[in-house]
């Protein structure tokens, strides 16, 4: 009879590439990871790998062997999943990757509303980029995944996971009030100095390309994936930046916000492995962030820009 556990461990070869990175995703040796592959290839009674040099390709065998491991992993989780419900409220717990700006104002109310509605239930928050924190999700090394999406730029709907939307969340220019810089048009900032997302994260890719779009190209003065250090520049009179609407007013004070053309906002989402959406930890978890994200203040703008052209 084939093993569970050696089934994931090909599915995540698959998904991962090589034997050193599934063994750091799973926290094998990679030794550990090569034997429990040739057990597995015995078990099936197929090859399953083409060793090439010091690196491994999955055969045909093993691709459809995957197909199948994935649908018994899902499986797996979902019987989880309803078991869990049949034994009452939500308890155990919850493993959490997010991105900054969800755990700095949206994770300590939603802490506030588990503490109150699922007392039995404990979570465990990790800072991480949402495309590393996907694998990790598949991984087993994450319950849930808090995630955004920008517009112009949608997120693959990633294969073995269950995606709900929870916050469509404004995104604004915001301006030093305590300069002369009061802009009319996105146009109008192309001179002055920006803070700005590294270009490689999913907030710098959309403010790079909302920029060339008004005709410019941001003349970045810094570049960090630290909101409070934008906000604190341009408070201090030394940039603009983007900002997301879900940073609280608490942080603005000195600072002007505009509405952008179009009123563009990204989505919020949470993400758990396919199978259990219906576990009664994740649904609470899910329902927490939810409502916290609606007992949220919103931002009073300066204004609204105009379109360029």
């Amino acid at each position: 009879m084939l093993n569970v556990n050696r089934l994931r461990i090909l599915a995540e070869l698959e998904r991962q590439g090589t034997l050193a990175n599934v063994a750091a995703a799973l926290r094998y040796t990679p030794s550990a990871v090569s034997q429990q592959l040739a057990q597995l290839e015995r078990e099936a009674g197929v090859a399953l790998l083409d060793r090439v040099g010091r690196t491994v390709r999955l055969t045909d065998a093993a691709h459809t062997l995957v197909r199948h491991a994935q649908t018994i992993l899902r499986a797996l989780d979902a019987a989880e999943a309803d078991l869990a419900a049949e034994q009452g409220p939500a308890s155990g717990t919850v493993r959490i990757a997010s991105f900054h700006t969800v755990l700095l104002e949206i994770a300590p109310l939603a802490l506030t509303l588990l503490a109150r509605d699922a007392p039995d239930l404990s979570v465990h928050l990790t800072h991480r980029e949402v495309d590393e924190a996907h694998l990790e999700l598949l991984s087993h090394e994450f319950d849930l995944v808090l995630g955004e999406e920008f517009p112009g730029a949608q997120v693959p709907r990633v294969a073995g996971a269950h995606r709900s939307d929870f916050r469509r969340d404004p995104l604004w220019l915001a301006v030093p009030r305590a300069r002369d810089w009061a802009p009319r048009r996105l146009a109008d900032c192309a001179e002055l100095p920006w803070a700005v997302e590294p270009a490689w994260s999913r907030l710098g890719q959309w403010a790079l390309n909302t920029c060339r779009a008004a005709g410019f190209t941001p003349r970045a003065v810094v570049e960090t994936p630290d909101p409070l250090l934008h906000l604190e520049l341009v408070r201090t009179g030394h940039a603009v930046s983007f900002v997301p609407g879900l940073i609280g007013a608490e942080y603005l004070e000195g600072i002007d916000v505009y509405a952008l053309p179009g009123r563009p906002a990204r989505t919020l989402y949470t993400e758990v492995r396919s199978g259990r959406e219906r576990h009664p930890a994740l649904l609470a978890v899910r329902r927490a962030f939810a409502q916290a994200s609606k007992q949220l203040e919103p931002v009073e703008t300066a204004g609204a820009l105009r379109a360029d052209g």
